[in-house]
């Protein structure tokens, strides 16, 4: 049985991995406050992105890492402060290197491991009002193919995932209506918005041994919006 720790792992997608892989692995959550975790077998860790990683209630081996903490905040240019930024960065690279460096021993161990990062597809193809979490959640792409490259030889694989609007607790302001939800949908050529099992279910293929040839890449989740026009 594996072990995996869920960065984010109390809500949202992070929440739809957990269930997905609650069966038959031994998980450790990481988030803010326990909710979500009701029937789920899993061993919580109380973090957010301000605090160092600790890891002495871990396992010696990890077998697999995701991060699934972020952020929406799109404002137009012209309202977008440098505190927006920051945040942004804090939340999803900064936190995301607090964890790598301190579970780093814990995937050596395992000698084959793998590291699943969440980035956006607005950090690939140009949206208006994503300035600030696509520059985030690019340097957290970056940083992965960075990390993937230095970690390869220890047998640790590091993959991102860069999904479109996912209907998700995250995204409920912008899908809080029948017609919000047609408009988003019709963005994309598939005609439809993400789910947070859809995400859960590359994420879950990402961490498993069928995915051991795989490190290195950004897999854009995104109903085709991120490569196609329809």
């Amino acid at each position: 049985m594996k072990n995996i720790l869920i960065v984010g792992g109390t809500s949202g997608i992070g929440n739809a991995i957990a269930k997905q892989l609650n069966s038959d692995h031994q998980l450790f959550i990481s988030g803010r406050k326990s909710h979500n975790l009701d029937g789920m077998d899993a061993n919580f860790i109380q973090w957010n992105s301000n605090d160092d990683f600790e890891t002495s209630t871990l396992p010696e081996i990890i077998h697999g890492l995701v991060y699934c903490p972020g952020t929406i905040n799109l404002k137009p240019l012209s309202r977008l402060t440098e505190e927006d930024l920051l945040e942004d960065y804090k939340v999803n690279v900064v936190g995301a290197f607090k964890v790598i460096k301190a579970l780093l021993p814990n995937l050596r161990k395992a000698k084959g491991s793998s590291i699943v990062l969440f980035s956006t597809v607005a950090s690939n193809t140009g949206m208006p009002f994503h300035a600030s979490i696509a520059a985030a959640k690019g340097g957290l792409q970056s940083m992965g193919l960075s990390i993937a490259a230095e970690l390869a030889k220890a047998q640790i694989r590091v993959n991102s995932i860069a999904p479109s609007l996912t209907d998700t607790p995250l995204a409920e302001n912008l899908l809080s209506t029948e017609a919000k939800q047609e408009a988003s949908a019709a963005r994309h050529p598939l005609n439809k918005v993400g789910s947070a099992n859809e995400l859960a279910s590359m994420a879950a293929y990402l961490l498993s041994d069928q995915a051991g040839f795989i490190t290195g890449q950004i897999f854009g989740v995104d109903g085709g919006i991120g490569r196609l026009k329809t």
